[in-house]
């Protein structure tokens, strides 16, 4: 049991919120790329990303582990974004900020979705099983480069008005 609810359901409600977060995020990506903010989509991503952190913290195995290190790194980095959204109205410098966190965080949710890939399909799993070998570590650095470049577009484009409400 985790918080109540069966462990397998548990992991299954944070793969689900990794996912829903994964996704509005890029399309949260796609808008700030384009100039513009979509709001319900941010408040979606920033909800089920903060969601994915925190559920994840609970989950065996239990310590200090890389894992939960991406956690409170994706959390402080969620805490920016949240208050350049909500709190400052990604007005002047707070704008970068959302776009850098906001992005910084996504990454990292995608980094653990690859991590997982690998350990959990078949097929990829037969590529890299101890994920030290190359199939693995150019799909890291290839998801890693479209975040770069892809951050970079989106901080020179998302020059919207104030976000209120």
């Amino acid at each position: 049991m985790t918080w109540g609810i069966s462990t397998a359901l548990f992991i299954e409600l944070h793969v689900a919120l990794s996912i829903v977060g994964i996704a509005a995020g890029l399309v949260v990506l796609y808008g700030m790329i384009g100039g513009h903010a979509y709001r319900g989509w941010t408040h979606l991503f920033l909800a089920t990303t903060v969601l994915t952190s925190v559920t994840g913290f609970p989950l065996p195995p239990f310590g200090m582990d890389p894992p939960r290190v991406l956690g409170i790194v994706s959390l402080l980095l969620l805490a920016v974004a949240l208050v350049g959204f909500y709190l400052r109205h990604l007005e002047g410098a707070w704008r970068l900020a959302f776009v850098v966190s906001g992005l910084a965080a996504l990454y990292l949710n995608a980094f653990v979705a690859v991590v997982q890939s690998f350990q959990k399909l078949p097929t990829l799993q037969s590529l890299a099983p101890t994920q030290t070998e190359p199939p693995f570590i150019a799909a890291q650095l290839l998801l890693l480069v479209a975040f770069v470049a892809l951050g970079i577009v989106a901080a020179r484009n998302f020059r919207t008005h104030p976000v209120r409400g």
